[in-house]
């Protein structure tokens, strides 16, 4: 669950990091950078666990704070990219 946690907050502040800078900035408000942020930081960071053959501190069935670190800056960096993609397919069909 904690690991959960750290991946939504994770996405959200990368989410309206790449609301800041980038192609895809400014595109769909602070809201939804937060949200596409938080969506891709949580899809990100399950590819990424299931690629990486872990699912990070759950197995241990305690909260590690070196897992929830790498959550955080995995669905951080996740979430960055995912509002940058959505940002900039919405200014494009915007014209």
């Amino acid at each position: 669950m904690e690991n959960l946690i750290a991946q939504i907050i994770g996405g959200a502040i990368g989410g309206t990091a790449g609301g800041k800078v980038g192609p895809g900035s400014g595109a769909m408000g602070n809201l939804g950078n937060v949200i596409a942020g938080a969506i891709g930081g949580v899809g990100g960071s399950q590819i990424l666990g299931s690629l990486m053959g872990a699912a990070g501190g759950d197995a241990a069935g305690g909260m590690d704070i070196g897992s929830m670190a790498v959550n955080l800056l995995s669905s951080g960096a996740a979430g960055l990219v995912v509002q940058q993609v959505i940002g900039i397919i919405m200014k494009k069909m915007k014209g």
